[in-house]
C-alpha cells in the first residue's frame, strides 16, 4: 500500500523490525533506505523488555508521573524530549531533500514516531501523549500546511480512499 504513494526517498531505524519493514518497502519501490540509529526507539532503561503489569507494580509512582506528563526518565533512559531531539532532524533532513510534492516514509517504532510527530507539529511535550500510540504496520501522514505541519492521519492502517461528492 506504501509503495502505491510511489515514495521518493526511505529513512529507517537501524533496529532489526524497522530495518526488515523498510527492506520490504525497498523491495517492491525499488528505493534505498538510509538507516539512522537516531530513529531507534526510547531508551527506556531498567522498564526495557517489563511487561506493562511488571513496570506499574515496580516503578508505580514514576510510571504515573509519566502518564501525567512530567519529565520522566523512565527506568533511568531517555527523556521524550531526548527522543524528539535526535529523531526529528533526521525526518526534517530527510524531507528537506525531496523535491516539490515528494514523499519520505519513515520506519520507525511507535514512541519515537509519537514523539517526532509531536515535535514537527509543535505541541508541547506534555500534549505528545493526546496522539496516542501506533501500532505495529500502520502509519502516519504528516504534510505541510500554510503554517508548518499538518497531522492528516494518525495509526491508519488503510490507504484513504478518494470520497467523490454529487459534484464530480
Amino acid at each position: 500500500m506504501l509503495a502505491s504513494l510511489k515514495p521518493d526517498a526511505i529513512v529507517a531505524s537501524d533496529l532489526r523490525r524497522a530495518a526488515a519493514t523498510a527492506a520490504e518497502l525497498s523491495a517492491v519501490s525499488g528505493l534505498t533506505v538510509a538507516h539512522d540509529a537516531a530513529l531507534r526507539e526510547t531508551y527506556a532503561g531498567e522498564w526495557q523488555g517489563l511487561t506493562h503489569q511488571e513496570i506499574v507494580e515496580r516503578y508505580g509512582e514514576q510510571y504515573a508521573a509519566w502518564k501525567r506528563g512530567e519529565p520522566v526518565r523512565r527506568g533511568g533512559g531517555e527523556l521524550e524530549t531526548e527522543v524528539a531531539d535526535r529523531a526529528a532532524p533526521v525526518v526534517l533532513e530527510h524531507a528537506e531533500k525531496l523535491p516539490d510534492d515528494g514523499t519520505l516514509v519513515v520506519v520507525s517504532h511507535g514512541g519515537t514516531i509519537r514523539t517526532t510527530i509531536g515535535r514537527l507539529l509543535g505541541l508541547e511535550a506534555h500534549h505528545w501523549e493526546g496522539l496516542g500510540g501506533l501500532s505495529n504496520c500502520c502509519w502516519s501522514v504528516l504534510g505541510e500546511g500554510a503554517r508548518g505541519w499538518r497531522l492528516l492521519e494518525h495509526n491508519a492502517g488503510t490507504l484513504p480512499e478518494p470520497v467523490l461528492g454529487d459534484d464530480a
